[in-house]
C-alpha cells in the first residue's frame, strides 16, 4: 500500500509515521519543509509542497493507494485565515477523488464534541465537524479517528522549565492515550480488510482530571522535580481578546476541562489492540 502522509513532523504525526513505515508501508511525506521531512524520514521519499495549494496536492498523490491526514489549527491563526482542516481538506478531497484514492486516513477529536455544550461557541470546533462531515460526503473510504488527549501534551505543551502550566480547574475525567499506542493503532486499521467506513475512538487505559494527571506526571517524571504553574482561565480569556494564541488557549482549555468524555474505545480496543501505556510508565521514560 502506498500512503501519502501529510502532517508528519509533529508530536503526533512522527510516531505515527514511523509506525506505519515499520509496518512495511511505502509512505511518501507531503509538506512545505522538505529539509525538516529528509532529516526526520531521511530514506523515505518526500515531495514538497502545500495543501493550501492544489496543484501541488494533486500531483503528490498521483500513483498513491491511501492518504493519511494529520491536521491543526496553527495557533497563532484567526477564523478568517486559510486553514488545513478547512481550505486543505476541500483540496485534499477534491485531489483524492481525482486521483482514486482508496482510502482516506483522517485524524480528528473526541474534545471537539464540546461545540454547543453549556454555551461553548468556537469555530475551530465547527471547522473540525465541518471537515469530518465533508469526508462523509466525499464518497472515498475513509477511516477517522477520534482521539481523547494524548500524553504528549505534557512535554510539548504543559512543561514551562521546572513547572507543569495548568489553566482553570479540570473537573471531567480524559482518557489518557500515548501517540505510540494510537500509532499502532493506525497501522493495524490500514491492515483491515475490506473497503468499509470505520470512526475509532482512540482512549488510553484510564481516565484522569488534568489534577490527577499532573500529579502522576510529576511523581513518575525522573528528570527533574516539577511544580504546578496554576492560571486562572478568565485571564488567558481576556488575553485572547488581543491575541489569537490565548484565544486558542482559553477555549481548548475550557473543552478539555469541562467535555463529559466517556469510554467508548472498546470496539477499537477489539479491532486495533488495547493500549498498554499508562500515564505513569510514559513520564518515567519521558527523556
Amino acid at each position: 500500500m502506498k500512503i501519502l502522509f501529510i502532517g508528519g513532523t509533529g508530536m503526533l504525526g512522527k510516531p505515527v509515521a514511523q509506525e506505519l513505515i515499520r509496518a512495511g508501508f511505502d509512505c511518501t511525506f507531503f509538506g512545505r519543509d522538505h529539509d525538516k521531512l529528509k532529516a526526520i524520514f531521511p530514506e523515505a521519499n518526500i515531495i514538497q509542497g502545500d495543501i493550501l495549494d492544489m496543484q501541488s496536492i494533486e500531483s503528490a498523490m498521483k500513483g498513491m493507494d491511501t492518504v493519511y491526514c494529520n491536521l491543526s489549527v496553527t495557533q497563532h491563526s484567526g477564523m478568517k485565515d486559510p486553514q488545513p482542516e478547512r481550505e486543505g481538506i476541500d483540496h485534499i478531497l477534491a485531489a483524492a477523488i481525482k486521483n482514486g484514492i482508496t482510502r482516506l486516513g483522517y485524524l480528528s477529536s473526541l474534545v471537539h464534541r464540546y461545540e454547543g455544550m453549556n454555551g461553548f461557541s468556537w469555530w475551530a470546533f465547527r471547522m473540525k465537524e465541518e471537515a469530518v462531515q465533508k469526508i462523509k460526503a466525499s464518497g472515498i473510504p475513509y477511516t477517522i479517528f477520534y482521539p481523547s488527549t494524548f500524553m504528549e501534551t505534557f512535554p510539548f505543551q504543559m512543561l514551562r522549565g521546572n513547572k507543569i502550566a495548568s489553566l482553570g480547574r479540570s473537573i471531567a475525567p480524559m482518557w489518557f492515550i500515548a501517540a505510540a499506542d494510537y500509532a499502532k493503532q493506525v497501522s493495524r486499521s490500514f491492515q483491515q480488510p475490506g473497503n468499509d467506513n470505520r470512526e475509532y475512538a482512540i482512549q488510553g487505559p484510564a481516565a484522569y482530571t488534568f489534577e490527577e494527571a499532573n500529579r502522576i506526571f510529576i511523581t513518575h517524571y525522573t528528570k527533574k522535580k516539577l511544580g504546578i504553574l496554576k492560571a486562572p482561565i478568565w485571564l488567558m480569556k481576556f488575553l485572547g481578546l488581543f491575541a489569537n494564541q490565548y484565544n486558542y488557549a482559553w477555549h481548548i482549555c475550557e473543552a478539555l476541562n469541562k467535555y463529559p468524555e466517556k469510554f467508548e474505545s472498546q470496539l477499537t480496543w477489539d479491532e486495533l489492540g488495547q493500549p498498554a501505556t499508562t500515564l505513569a510508565a510514559y513520564a518515567a521514560s519521558n527523556p
